[in-house]
């Protein structure tokens, strides 16, 4: 699933189309973001993608298989864009305040519609396929907290590491029903006075 990000633009070197299994991650990606995995249904997709029902079958299996595949390249591109970010600067404290810059980026575009993954499990049964893509996106955000906090020199990385995991998730979900555009900004600011208080030496005031 890891490699699913590239086939949305990976051309069909026999074609000058994208693949039929690209354009129907494609169609998702688009269409399950901005307007909900359980709103929109499998014949929408089929028809933006330009592609028969059986394709999609044989490339993902079921709704839910496409869902997951979805899942997996907005993983990839947080992922990717995330590792970019913190590249920029030399410090830890500085890196993980840069993954609340780049929460802000996000919300100010026009096209943000809140977490992927909190959207698409809101009505997802608990033994879903859903869920095993989301366990695996928040594992990997919370150990690049942890990893960070830990660099950073914190006395208890993973309880600093939770605390900001907790206000990351609390700045999108205020964006998103708040339509608070400064929600990333100040959840930065808080974010810098629990890694100074984490990162302070014995004795500190």
């Amino acid at each position: 699933m890891a490699s699913e990000i590239s086939e949305i633009t990976e051309e069909d070197p026999t074609s000058d189309r994208p693949s039929a299994r690209a354009r129907l991650l494609a169609a998702a990606n688009e269409l399950f973001y901005q307007e909900g995995v359980n709103t929109v249904g499998i014949d929408r997709v089929i028809e933006r993608a330009g592609v028969a029902k059986a394709t999609l079958y044989s490339a993902y299996g079921s709704k839910e298989g496409l869902i997951r595949a979805y899942l997996a390249v907005r993983h990839d591109a947080r992922r990717h864009h995330l590792t970019e970010a913190v590249a920029r600067h030399d410090t830890p404290r500085e890196q993980l305040l840069d993954i609340f810059d780049s929460l802000g980026e996000s919300i100010s575009k026009p096209t943000y519609h809140g977490c992927a993954f909190v959207n698409a499990t809101v009505e997802a049964r608990p033994d879903s396929p859903i869920f095993e893509a989301t366990d695996e996106y928040r594992a990997w955000m919370r150990a690049l907290f942890v990893d960070l906090a830990t660099a950073a020199g914190a006395a208890d990385p993973d309880e600093l590491a939770c605390h900001l995991n907790l206000l990351y998730d609390g700045a999108g979900i205020a964006a998103r029903l708040d339509r608070a555009q400064t929600a990333a900004t100040a959840a930065r600011a808080a974010a810098a006075v629990l890694i100074d208080a984490a990162t302070a030496g014995p004795g500190t005031p």
